[in-house]
């Protein structure tokens, strides 16, 4: 592969993926502007597109339906958009059934057990509430009869509600929820589903980690609405267990009235926001404010497609019509948008290739949307970063790194955002994350804080909240803690502007300072370096307690490779993406400069034995290649292409003398086509959106790629 072609392609998919920036604008008598030193007319960020999800428009008809009940059996008149919605959604499901009679999370997901199970779960119970309540609307078309037949012949293969149970094991996050939704439908016994105790919610959040609740951190809602329909359906048959929840269900859904977002969405996922929706409704609280923000945001969320495309990419071929006068088709995706997640992702692919000119604009925007409050949801401290712009986003470990690498490549030079609490205008209720709008350097001390704070005793890093439990998504992780190892490296060690980090004493320019300005003046550069020892010193104690536990080493499997925990793999074993897992955690090696390391070598020659022959790499032997798993692990290998590596590395392959350099080679052959014919667009469902909920992402190909090639130009100019 030439290095003009490298060069080429490179600057073909900077172009493709800085296309898809998107500006906010800001008009000149927006509060906002009293933040700024240089007002700005825009400002600039990526928002993305996830894939369309059955298993999400599932959930959002169940809801839908159950609410549509409930005001059938009142006499009150159903809203017109909720019967086009439910109309909608069926036929697409109908559509988009896949041949073995099952359903996939994506349009491009294999079928799957939990997916299979809610969607013939919502036809079912669409089909039975029109008989039920006599209808004269045909809510359900004839073709739903043998589409339900060749459901439930799946279902029976795959094994039914033991295959959902077992396919989670003791995180009852999501199989509660869904045989929950199958009971609704009347096709699962209530004494099949298990009951949650959602009494627990009554007790201060502080000890929720101490009750190891049989949840996740970020699924309280599912907790207390779950819980309580189960409860109305089939109480305990424990007299004092029964009392207590009984005195438990108005105190808890207060906490659920507390912790939902303003728009209505738990989380911005329509599933989470469902399963609470039709529990609520289900036990005839359809009136309660969370039942109705919560079906507003259900009917806002719906992507309606009136050509019965509703797949969530991009340019695919539009469907023929079901009829001649046809029926809007409508869907839901996962998640409304991960806009953050791509917005940092998308800075630190494209590194020094951020145009200048919208620097200020995406400075402005990602400082926009760092926390300054106490979060209402998880409780976390002021700091983070959630993967989203939107109010169901929850702060995260893997988000806030993202967020704090993204600012130090953006740099601080023409910085336009300064503290301005003091004079803020803007109200806390108008968005939580702006009670104190940073600059550059006080968001990276907050968040370096926050990050620190959230680290394990095993020296990783979880997703949402320290020391939660032992269910997975509450655990450290591999990628996790690589990216945030990462971020804290660059702050204490390599800053934007090419220092050597933070020292413990005070620098020169600030003792100068202290001696020339005004007591004012001395009193803010005071605080800001007590805030800067804070930073240095937190930052230290967790990079210390990080080397000390190896932790790398502990979590790397006997093969060489790591997991991950929000990505897999429909065709690897486990659904599980060791490609994904290990080129982040050599990222962090690169990053620490200890590629040498024995972990480090074995897992470069993990990726380089699990090359396909054509080249590219899916997550292991027998999956097909993609252009993210292939561009992930071309960045990684690329990065540790040094002689040491590259020699330890040769011991193993006596017949191939430089493994790593064919294997990049190769790797280029197969990616730089497919951006040269514009194939490296198409995404793949590798994306984990919490337990085992498949999606896509429209821009992942292309940062990926971006991250990938620019590395490759890097490479090749320091090469001889």
């Amino acid at each position: 592969m030439t290095p003009a072609r490298i060069r080429s392609a490179c600057e073909t998919a900077k172009a493709a993926l800085l296309a898809e920036m998107v500006g906010e604008p800001v008009s000149a008598d927006d509060p906002v502007q009293r933040l700024l030193d240089v007002p700005v007319s825009e400002m600039r960020h990526w928002v993305g597109e996830l894939s369309t999800s059955a298993l999400a428009t599932a959930t959002a008809i169940m809801a839908l339906e159950q609410m549509r009940r409930q005001y059938v059996a009142i006499g009150r008149e159903v809203p017109a958009e909720w019967l086009t919605l439910i109309r909608g959604g069926v036929e697409w499901l109908i559509v988009h059934q896949n041949a073995d009679g099952g359903w996939g999370d994506t349009v491009k997901s294999l079928s799957n057990i939990s997916t299979t199970m809610l969607c013939r779960a919502t036809l079912k119970a669409v089909e039975s509430g029109e008989s039920r309540m006599g209808n004269s609307e045909d809510m359900t078309p004839h073709s739903s009869v043998p589409t339900l037949d060749s459901a439930a012949g799946y279902i029976d293969c795959a094994g039914g509600v033991s295959a959902v149970i077992a396919r989670y094991g003791k995180d009852r996050t999501f199989s509660v929820p869904i045989l929950t939704h199958c009971a609704l439908a009347g096709l699962v016994d209530w004494a099949e589903v298990i009951s949650l105790p959602f009494e627990l919610a009554c007790i201060p959040a502080k000890f929720y980690a101490a009750v190891r609740l049989p949840v996740v951190s970020y699924a309280l809602p599912a907790l207390i609405a779950i819980g309580q329909v189960r409860f109305h359906f089939r109480p305990s048959r424990n007299p004092l267990r029964r009392w207590l929840q009984r005195w438990a269900k108005p105190a808890s859904l207060r906490v659920l009235e507390r912790i939902q977002p303003t728009n209505g969405g738990f989380l911005e996922a329509t599933p989470l926001t469902s399963f609470v929706t039709m529990s609520l409704a289900a036990m005839g609280l359809h009136d309660h404010p969370v039942a109705q923000r919560g079906i507003e945001f259900i009917v806002k969320s719906a992507r309606w497609d009136e050509r019965g495309q509703g797949s969530g990419v991009r340019g695919q071929k539009e469907m023929q019509p079901l009829s001649s006068n046809p029926q809007p088709v409508c869907s839901w995706p996962i998640d409304t948008n991960l806009a953050t997640w791509v917005t940092t992702l998308s800075i630190n692919a494209l590194g020094d290739d951020v145009p200048r000119e919208a620097r200020p604009g995406l400075r402005a925007w990602l400082l926009r949307q760092q926390y300054r409050v106490v979060h209402p949801y998880t409780n976390a401290a002021p700091g983070g970063w959630a993967w989203t712009d939107l109010p169901g986003g929850v702060p995260d470990a893997d988000d806030t790194p993202g967020a704090i690498l993204a600012l130090m490549n953006l740099g601080f030079e023409d910085s336009s955002i300064r503290n301005a609490a003091a004079n803020s205008t803007i109200p806390q209720s108008q968005n939580q994350r702006l009670l104190d709008f940073p600059d550059w350097d006080e968001a990276v001390d907050d968040a370096m804080v926050w990050l620190c704070g959230l680290q394990n005793r095993d020296g990783g890093w979880p997703t949402f909240c320290r020391g939660w439990g032992t269910l997975p998504f509450d655990r450290s992780a591999p990628d996790i803690s690589a990216h945030s190892i990462r971020a804290l490296d660059k702050v204490l060690f390599g800053d934007a502007d090419g220092d050597d980090g933070d020292d413990l004493e005070p620098s020169p320019p600030i003792e100068a300072l202290r001696s020339a300005e005004p007591r004012s003046r001395q009193s803010q550069i005071d605080a800001k370096f007590r805030r800067k020892f804070k930073r240095y010193w937190r930052g230290r104690c967790a990079f210390q307690r990080f080397v000390i536990s190896n932790y790398f080493e502990r979590t790397q499997r006997p093969d060489g490779s790591w997991l991950p925990l929000w990505f897999g793999n429909q065709h690897a074993p486990n659904d599980e993406n060791p490609t994904y897992g290990t080129a982040k955690v050599l990222a962090a090696f690169q990053a620490l400069g200890r590629m040498s390391d024995d972990s480090a070598v074995r897992g470069v020659r993990w990726l380089v034995e699990n090359q396909n022959p054509d080249g590219g790499w899916g997550a292991g032997p027998g999956t097909p290649s993609s252009v993210e798993e292939t561009a992930l692990a071309l960045e990684a290998l690329l990065g540790m292409r040094n002689e040491e590596v590259e020699r330890r590395n040769a011991a193993a392959f006596a017949s191939q003398p430089s493994p790593l350099s064919l294997a990049t080679d190769a790797g280029l052959s197969w990616l730089i086509p497919r951006v040269e014919d514009g194939r490296f667009r198409d995404p793949s469902p590798i994306g984990f959106y919490f337990a085992k909920l498949w999606y896509f992402e429209a821009l992942y190909p292309l940062i990926f790629t971006v991250a990938a090639l620019r590395k490759a130009v890097e490479v090749e100019g320091r090469e001889p």
